[in-house]
């Protein structure tokens, strides 16, 4: 397996993760008072797009050359670092309430 095998597989686990965090937080989000629900679907919605988006970047390294990937993983990692900080700051929002 080369290093491009090897980062898809990484990012795919992640995303898969993603996948998963994303439908426990809906999940809550259902739960919710009415207008706890109103900001939660919001962010559920931001983070959801952020996925789709490293999904697209993803899709790119997937249909790259072997010499161009390189060039679109750092797109990739800031797409997920994006993600990851829009996650940890909606968590700290509503693990307070």
């Amino acid at each position: 397996m080369g290093l491009k095998e090897a980062y898809q597989e990484k990012m795919e686990a992640q995303l898969k993760e993603w996948s998963a965090k994303l439908q426990e937080l809906k999940a809550k989000a259902d739960q919710a008072t009415a207008d706890a629900k109103i900001g939660m679907y919001k962010q559920i919605d931001d983070l959801r797009a952020k996925k789709e988006a490293a999904q697209h970047k993803l899709n790119e390294i997937k249909g790259a050359s072997t010499e161009s990937w390189e060039a679109l993983k750092a797109g990739s990692e800031k797409t997920l670092e994006d993600l990851k900080k829009t996650w940890a700051s909606m968590k700290a929002k509503f693990h307070k309430e």
